[in-house]
């Protein structure tokens, strides 16, 4: 009798670490499938952009076709920014790459009030604005993803499920670019 207590206490208890583990396994593979999820919107978004950049660059083509050597900076940066295969990483290191070379666009544009004033030139600024907002939303979301996948890989007990069916942490999408996080000059 006392033999058939204790064997339905090891039952027990081997089935309630079955079911922790089960659970930290299915937990992980949401996580992570959350991350892919987060990652094809941000993808989504950057073709998008990708999309719309040749749009922009016509349209300031058109009013200072002697820029041809930031028409070609953009043209090179948004080739290197669409190629598949990336990883974040690198898909924001090319994504700052970009970003930069839009800038030296913008700041020709801003030399062309006629083309400032251009109703074309402002819906391409506008909507490259609205995606801009929406990359940066989708990548809040990705990286809160990673986070939490990391978390998981990183956290016992769940790190041990996590080394024996070779989850692996998940890169961050992160900004790169020195401009973005240094502090304006203000000037009076």
């Amino acid at each position: 009798m006392t033999g058939l207590i204790i064997a339905g206490v090891v039952v027990v208890i081997l089935v309630i670490i079955a079911i922790a583990l089960v659970s930290m396994y299915n937990s992980l593979v949401r996580v992570r499938n959350l991350v892919q999820e987060s990652w094809r919107q941000i993808d989504v978004e950057l073709h998008r952009r990708h999309d719309l950049i040749p749009n922009l660059v016509e349209s300031v083509k058109g009013y200072a076709a002697h820029e041809k050597s930031v028409f070609e900076e953009v043209a090179r940066a948004r080739s290197a920014a669409a190629a598949p295969g990336a990883s974040p990483a690198e898909q924001a290191q090319q994504e700052n790459q970009l970003t930069q070379a839009l800038g030296r666009l913008f700041a020709v544009a801003e030399n062309y009030p006629v083309l400032r004033a251009s109703e074309n030139f402002q819906q391409l600024q506008l909507e490259l604005t609205a995606t801009e907002d929406r990359i940066a939303a989708a990548r809040r979301f990705y990286n809160a993803n990673v986070r939490d996948l990391n978390t998981r890989v990183e956290s016992f007990p769940s790190n041990i499920i996590a080394n024996m069916f070779h989850f692996e942490r998940a890169e961050y999408f992160e900004v790169d670019d020195p401009t973005v996080r240094q502090a304006p000059t203000v000037q009076f």
